[in-house]
Order: C-alpha cells, then sequence, then structure tokens
C-alpha cells in the first residue's frame, strides 16, 4: 500500500482525472442525448444506471487489456491487397473501426429523425419507444466503444492499476454529478442538441481515423499502417478537435444570440406597425 502512496502515483492520478474529463465530454453528451430515449419517469435513473454500470465494465476492461495488452495489441491479420487496402489488422483496429461506424451511424439517425418529427414538444415529452433497459445497454456499449481510447491513452502513463482505476472512478462519479446538469440544458436548449450529434459525427470520423495506425503504433511497424488506394488513414489531431469543437460551439452561441436580436426586432417592426398586439 505504501508503495502506490507516491508523489509519481499521485501526480499521474491527477494527470489521468483531467485525461478521463477531456477525453470523457463526447461520451457524457452521448449519453445525456440518448438517455432522453428512454420513458420520460426513468431517464434520470438511466443515466446513473448507465454511468455506474459503465464505470464497472471500464475497471473490468482496464484490468483485461494490462493482463493481454500484448495479445491486444499485436497485428493477427494483414491486408494485402496492394494498391487498393493494405495494413495491419489488430484488436483496437476493430474497435476503432466498428466504433467510429456506429456512433456515425447513431448521430445520422437521429439527426434525420429530428429533420422528420412534425411536433418537437410531443417527441421529446415522449422518448422514442424504447425500453429503459435498452438505453442502459446501448448507453455501456458505447462507452466500452469511447473508453478504449482514453484506456490505450492512459496506460501510456502508467501501468499502476490501482492508478488507472481510480482515475476512471473518480471520472464516473464526475459524469454522475453533470450528466442531469447537461441533460436539463439541452432540454431546454434544443438546439445544442443538433450540435451535440454533429460533435459525436465528429468523434465517430476520429475514431476511425485512429483505426489506421492502430497496428502499425501497436507494433511499431510503419508497414502494418492502413492504406485505402496508396493514402495513409491517419487520425484527426487531439488539437484540431478540439479546436473544430470550439469553433461549433461559438458558432452556434453567436447564431443564437443573432436570432434572438433579429426575432426581438420582427416583434418590435410587427407591434409598431399594428400586425402584433403591444
Amino acid at each position: 500500500m505504501a508503495d502506490l502512496l507516491t508523489i509519481e502515483n499521485l501526480w499521474h492520478l491527477v494527470m489521468l482525472c483531467f485525461l478521463q474529463a477531456v477525453l470523457g465530454f463526447d461520451n457524457l453528451l452521448y449519453i445525456s442525448i440518448e438517455s432522453q430515449r428512454a420513458p420520460v419517469a426513468q431517464q434520470a435513473s438511466v443515466r446513473r444506471w448507465g454511468i455506474l454500470i459503465a464505470v464497472a465494465m471500464r475497471v473490468v476492461l482496464l484490468f483485461i487489456m494490462l493482463s493481454l495488452l500484448d495479445w491486444l495489441t499485436e497485428p493477427f491479420f494483414v491486408l494485402a491487397w496492394e494498391g487498393v487496402l493494405e495494413g495491419g489488422v489488430n484488436f483496437a483496429t476493430l474497435v476503432f473501426t466498428f466504433g467510429g461506424m456506429f456512433i456515425i451511424y447513431t448521430a445520422v439517425r437521429e439527426i434525420s429523425h429530428m429533420l422528420t418529427i412534425e411536433h418537437i414538444s410531443t417527441d421529446m415529452s415522449n422518448g422514442s419507444g424504447k425500453s429503459a433497459a435498452r438505453v442502459v445497454a446501448t448507453i455501456v456499449l458505447m462507452n466500452m466503444i469511447f473508453s478504449f481510447d482514453s484506456i490505450l491513452s492512459a496506460i501510456a502513463f502508467t501501468k499502476v492499476f490501482a492508478v488507472l482505476a481510480a482515475a476512471i472512478v473518480i471520472s464516473g462519479l464526475g459524469m454522475l454529478i453533470l450528466a442531469d446538469g447537461v441533460t436539463k440544458f439541452l432540454e431546454k436548449n434544443r438546439m445544442y442538441e443538433v450540435l451535440g450529434l454533429f460533435i459525436l459525427l465528429i468523434v465517430g470520423v476520429v475514431l476511425l481515423g485512429e483505426a489506421g495506425p492502430a497496428a502499425a503504433h501497436a507494433a511499431h511497424d510503419e508497414t502494418l499502417q492502413i492504406a485505402i488506394l496508396g493514402h495513409d488513414l491517419l487520425p484527426m489531431s487531439k488539437s484540431t478537435f478540439y479546436f473544430s469543437i470550439i469553433v461549433l460551439v461559438l458558432v452556434e452561441a453567436i447564431q443564437s444570440g443573432y436570432s434572438r436580436k433579429l426575432n426581438a426586432e420582427r416583434r418590435a417592426n410587427a407591434r409598431a406597425s399594428g400586425q402584433l398586439p403591444h
């Protein structure tokens, strides 16, 4: 126990908590959006149980990955379709590929749903007809996909299980505290739900990009880099990703403020012309 209470481990814990908070933003956003698909009376408990089960599963995944790190990262298949599809495939490649595709599908599906509904308030109050158990299962599954990248990044800091597990639990508590507030904000400002779905869309693209160098980085062999039609599949840098998110949020905030001013001016002009009562 005394070996764990070191300055180095404490520093790693602080850095890992910060890392989990940054990488967990998109996860929290997804939980808040997906929980609204459940019956209204059960949405709070869906978020709570979804996060609790997901955190427990993330600790289990961490233990498995630390125990089988070499097996999970070692390429087990090499694509050799020269000039069309080349590179190595490992467990991380599959997780990032299918996870990215699923997230993109989810975001596009929800955006399409928003465009087809006729009565937004009715759709919001009734949920989408999914059972609470089904929504919890979806949240847990997506959390596992989101957590794979964050766990790989965390292992680069330290391989001390207790420190890594503590960071995961602390980040889970943070999500529990923030989840209801984020959901209420989205309920009151539904235009930001659209923004959140586009952020998820970008996250899916980022995960697909991470699949490209996964096997090459694990084996330290650049020949295993996935290439499509002779072009390497490269990930978006984290700085570019977060800059894109900041720009999207700023655009939405400025556009919302500008729209309010335009609507206020139209109402004022309508009252002045007698079209609206004072």
